[in-house]
């Protein structure tokens, strides 16, 4: 039986998926493919084929179509949607194929260009952003940047894999350069410093403006092309379905949690921790630890990322577990309760949880992760488990006090990742934030489901000429929710807390010069 729907595709770090959904964006089947890194590659550096993602693609396409047969169903693919991992950098020849392999986010080899184009700019430039990756290549590979002439994403490769041309989405633009909020494109004037800059070293002649290189920039709803004879033969469709404009994983994710609204903060907890706030208006200025893109739609987004998520606890957890001698489903079943039941203030334990480096938090070396305050009374796997997933969310509330400070509003939390697992846990957010915390009930983790959202928006939108992608996404909630709300009790507790675990980190230096000189 043929089915009418649409294919949501997702570019992770680790591999890649398909999803096919209903025209009501039920989930009715999902594909996988996988690839890995470039090996044997020097330490910093992380890279990956461009061919092994289509690949990927191909193969997860077949995997698709296996399981939607074993249904008795066949897609008829209405629309295209593409996510994938943010800030890589593909070099595309005259020939139209990659220069090299595609270096990823993780790629540490630019650390330096991101200091100098912040300084420059005036916003914050991580290392993993593209423009950072392009000039360090300009300078450290130069023969190879002469014969660049396109410059684009994971996502935007796939995308022109599939149609032949090179646009993208907004939010995925917006972590190859700065986005000027009122044109709703790249910063012309910031280009043009960029541009200024390579022609300070001595390399202006030998590369394009960076203008020239860059995917044209595309918002939801508007045409990021067509399958194309080499799109339509990889995919196994038929030509001229559309696509949408190829988006970043961290747009897309918040259009799988179905985040539009200004003062909405998408949260996921899990090895790491991410929250992508909504914002009504830019970002002034730069913070260490807020980056900054963009949604599917335009609207400002400003991110706190956290290196250090949910694994300090999780090494807690694991080490009562071989205390005890539990296995680490055990440890965690036995532990977690105990967090649960322990007091607000953890028998007056605080914690740091930095096994890595945190660079929003001004901390440059891991392994320094602590307890303080154990006793008789308070060392229990309950009170140290709580204390160390309350230092992770402390953290992320000190990354988001820049946003306080300009007024940003914050009235929701949409709560994701492992933590949700344990929805309970949504409740010490909810306190230390002083918001209501939301966990979308049934809702598919992954952007995949982001990516066929915005297909379907594409497809509507050319339908009916218009539309409003915060309403469209609202349209697709359910009543299906846990939501709970910040006790006041608790959350004085917290802000007590919170004021000691300020002073505790400013004191980090401190205490790791002790470490190191012992």
């Amino acid at each position: 039986m043929k089915k009418q729907g649409y294919l949501g595709i997702d570019i992770g770090t680790q591999g890649l998926s398909v999803i096919f959904t209903d025209e009501a964006m039920r989930i009715l089947s999902a594909g996988e493919g996988d690839y890995a890194m470039v090996p044997g590659l020097p330490a910093e550096c992380q890279e990956q084929r461009p061919a092994d993602w289509e690949q990927a693609l191909a193969a997860a396409m077949g995997d698709l179509r296996k399981k939607l047969g074993s249904l008795g169903l066949e897609m008829e693919v209405r629309a295209i949607g593409i996510s994938g991992q943010m800030h890589g950098e593909v070099l595309v020849s005259s020939a139209g194929v990659p220069l090299a392999a595609a270096r990823l986010w993780c790629d540490g080899r630019n650390e330096a260009e991101g200091h100098e184009l912040t300084a420059l700019f005036d916003t914050k430039v991580p290392k993993r952003m593209t423009a950072a990756r392009w000039l360090w290549t300009i300078r450290s590979q130069p023969e190879k940047a002469s014969h660049v002439v396109r410059v684009t994403t994971p996502a935007g490769w796939i995308a022109h894999v599939l149609t032949g041309g090179f646009s993208l989405g907004i939010g995925d633009a917006a972590g190859m350069f700065p986005i000027d909020h009122a044109t709703l494109d790249y910063d012309a004037q910031r280009l043009a410093d960029f541009d200024a800059l390579v022609a300070r070293t001595g390399k202006a002649a030998a590369v394009k403006p960076l203008r020239d290189l860059l995917p044209e920039v595309r918002r939801a709803g508007e045409d990021g092309g067509a399958l194309d004879a080499r799109g339509a033969a990889l995919l196994g469709l038929p030509q001229g379905i559309p696509v949408a404009p190829a988006e970043g994983d961290q747009p897309a994710a918040l259009a799988g949690s179905l985040i539009a609204e200004a003062g909405t903060v998408s949260m996921s907890f899990g090895t790491s921790v991410v929250a992508n706030s909504v914002g009504d208006r830019p970002f002034k200025g730069v913070d260490r630890a807020i980056d900054h893109f963009c949604a599917p739609d335009g609207k400002p987004i400003n991110m706190v990322w956290l290196r250090n998520g949910t694994t300090a606890m999780n090494a807690v957890v694991e080490m009562f577990g071989k205390v005890t001698g539990s296995g680490r489903g055990d440890a965690f079943a036995t532990v977690i309760p105990q967090l649960l039941a322990a007091p607000d203030d953890c028998g007056g334990l605080q914690a740091l949880p930095f096994m890595d480096d945190e660079p929003g938090a001004g901390v440059s070396r891991g392994g320094t992760s602590l307890v303080i305050g154990l006793n008789e009374q308070s060392a229990t796997p309950g009170n140290v488990a709580k204390a160390m997933l309350l230092a992770t969310i402390f953290n992320l509330r000190m990354g988001s006090e820049g946003l306080d400070t300009q007024g940003f509003p914050r009235t929701e939390i949409v709560l994701s990742g492992g933590i949700t697992k344990t929805p309970e846990l949504a409740q010490l957010v909810a306190d230390a934030f002083h918001v209501p915390v939301v966990i979308l009930a049934g809702a598919v983790e992954g952007t995949a489901l982001g990516a066929a959202l915005m297909a379907k928006f594409r497809d509507e939108k050319l339908a009916r000429k218009g539309g409003d992608w915060q309403a469209f996404l609202a349209s697709h909630a359910t009543d299906s929710t846990r939501r709970f709300s910040p006790r006041s009790a608790t959350a004085a507790t917290f802000d007590r807390m919170y004021a000691r675990h300020k002073k505790l980190v400013a004191l980090h230096g401190q205490l790791d010069a002790a470490v190191v000189a012992g």
